[in-house]
C-alpha cells in the first residue's frame, strides 16, 4: 500500500483536537454508529448482558463462523513455541473471573475541545464474568527465556489507522502478563457462554484493572519478546500527551468513576430526567482499576457540600464494579446530581477534567440533569 501514509493521515501525529467548535463530523458519525455505549439505565444488571455491554472496534469484526480450526500461536522468546486450539486450551485449569471494562476514551465527547474520535459521553463500560486459560499458564508453559520483557498480543482485526496498514496489536509488560493476582486471561467465555462476534469470538484478552485497549479481541497470536514493543497502538495511539511533539505516557489502569443510574423518566432527545417530588433513592456503580474504591459521594445542590453514600461490599469481586445508594428528597424546579468515587490510593473523581489529547482516562465527576415539575402549576 504505498503511499497509504500520505492519503490517509501522518502515522507520527497523534489524535488531534477540533478546530474552535467544530462539530462532529460524518467520520465521527460513522463510529459512533458502529461503536456502542451501555444504556445507563442497565447500570441495574449485576452483570451487563452482552448486547448491552459497550463495544469499541477499530476496524472490521473477523468472521469467524466456527472457531474449531482456530489457531493460537505463542512463539518468540520461549523454549517450546505452542501451537493451540480451543480444544488445546479447554484442557487448560480454567478460571471465571468478574471484570469491569471501561474503554480509554469514555468521556470524550465531555472534553473542551473535543479530541476528534470516537464521541464517547459516560457509557463506554460494562461488566461480565470472562472464563478461559491465565494467559501464565499458557507461559509457563511455553518456558519463557530470561532475557524477555514483554508479550507482544495480536488480534485477527486488520486495518489502517493514521496511514499504517496493521493488525491490531498490544503489549503487556512480562511482570503483568505473569501475574497471579490480578490473573490476565486468555478467555472464551462471557457470562458462562461462547463470546459475542463483538466481544471477540472465538478468544480475547482479559486484563483486570486496565483501559479496553489492552483487552485485545479476536486473539491469534502471543508473542514474548526481549525489547519494548514499538507497534502503533503502543508507541503511537494511547498515550496521554498535550502537545503533538511529546511521547507522552501510557495508558494503563482504569481511573476511578462512579455513574449514577438516571432517576425518573427522559426526554427523548435532550435525556434531560423528570422526577417526582418527593422521596426517592439515587443509585449507581464505582470502580477503579487502580485500587478498590472506598468511598463515593453525591450532591444535589450544583457540587457546594457532598454527602457519602452507601457503599456495598465487593462481594469477593475486586476487578469488577460496586454499586451504591443514597437518599434524596427531590423538590420542584431544576437539579444536577452530581457522583464521584474516591479509591483506596486517595485517587477521586476531578471537578474539572484535566485535558489531553487523545481525551484518555477522563474521569469527571459525572452529572445528570434533573427537572422537578411543580404539582401546582400541572394542575
Amino acid at each position: 500500500m504505498a503511499g497509504m501514509g500520505a492519503r490517509l493521515g501522518d502515522a507520527s501525529a497523534p489524535a488531534r483536537p477540533p478546530v474552535s467548535d467544530e462539530a462532529i463530523g460524518r467520520d465521527e458519525l460513522a463510529l459512533a454508529t458502529r461503536n456502542h455505549g451501555l444504556p445507563l439505565e442497565a447500570l441495574r444488571y449485576d452483570l451487563t448482558p452482552p448486547g448491552l455491554h459497550y463495544v469499541l472496534t477499530h476496524y472490521d469484526i473477523p468472521y469467524v463462523p466456527d472457531g474449531a480450526s482456530w489457531q493460537l500461536t505463542l512463539d518468540g522468546r520461549v523454549r517450546r513455541p505452542l501451537r493451540l486450539g480451543l480444544a488445546d486450551l479447554r484442557a487448560f485449569p480454567q478460571v471465571t473471573t468478574r471484570v469491569t471494562l471501561e474503554c480509554a476514551g469514555n468521556g470524550r465527547a465531555l472534553l473542551t475541545p473535543r479530541p476528534v474520535s470516537q464521541p464517547w459521553l459516560v457509557e463506554a463500560v460494562g461488566t461480565a464474568e470472562w472464563t478461559g486459560v491465565p494467559l501464565r499458564l499458557l507461559l509457563e508453559a511455553a518456558g519463557v527465556e530470561d532475557d524477555a520483557v514483554e508479550v507482544v498480543l495480536t488480534g485477527a482485526d486488520h486495518g489502517v489507522e493514521r496511514g499504517v496498514e496493521q493488525d491490531y496489536q498490544r503489549a503487556l509488560p512480562l511482570d503483568v502478563a505473569l501475574g497471579a493476582e490480578p490473573e490476565v486471561l486468555v478467555a472464551h467465555a462471557m457470562n458462562g457462554a461462547p463470546l459475542p462476534p463483538q466481544h471477540g469470538r472465538p478468544l480475547r484478552l482479559v486484563v483486570p484493572g486496565w483501559y479496553g485497549m489492552a483487552h485485545v479481541k479476536w486473539l491469534r497470536g502471543i508473542r514474548v519478546v526481549d525489547e519494548p514493543f514499538t507497534g502503533f497502538q503502543q508507541a503511537v495511539a494511547y498515550r496521554i500527551r498535550q502537545r503533538p511533539d511529546e511521547e507522552g505516557e501510557p495508558v494503563t489502569r482504569i481511573a476511578p468513576r462512579a455513574l449514577l443510574i438516571p432517576p425518573g423518566f427522559p426526554d427523548f432527545m435532550s435525556r434531560t430526567r423528570v422526577v417526582g417530588p418527593g422521596g426517592l433513592t439515587l443509585e449507581g456503580r464505582a470502580w477503579s482499576g487502580r485500587a478498590p474504591v472506598t468511598r463515593v459521594e453525591i450532591s444535589t445542590d450544583g457540587e457546594r457540600t457532598w454527602r457519602r453514600a452507601g457503599l456495598a461490599p465487593d462481594g469477593g469481586h475486586p476487578w469488577a464494579w460496586r454499586s451504591w445508594r443514597a437518599d434524596w428528597t427531590a423538590t420542584p424546579g431544576e437539579h444536577v446530581l452530581s457522583a464521584r468515587a474516591t479509591d483506596a490510593e486517595g485517587h477521586t473523581q476531578p471537578l474539572r477534567q484535566p485535558w489531553n489529547r487523545g481525551g484518555f482516562a477522563n474521569n469527571l465527576v459525572h452529572r445528570i440533569r434533573v427537572v422537578c415539575p411543580d404539582p401546582e402549576e400541572l394542575g
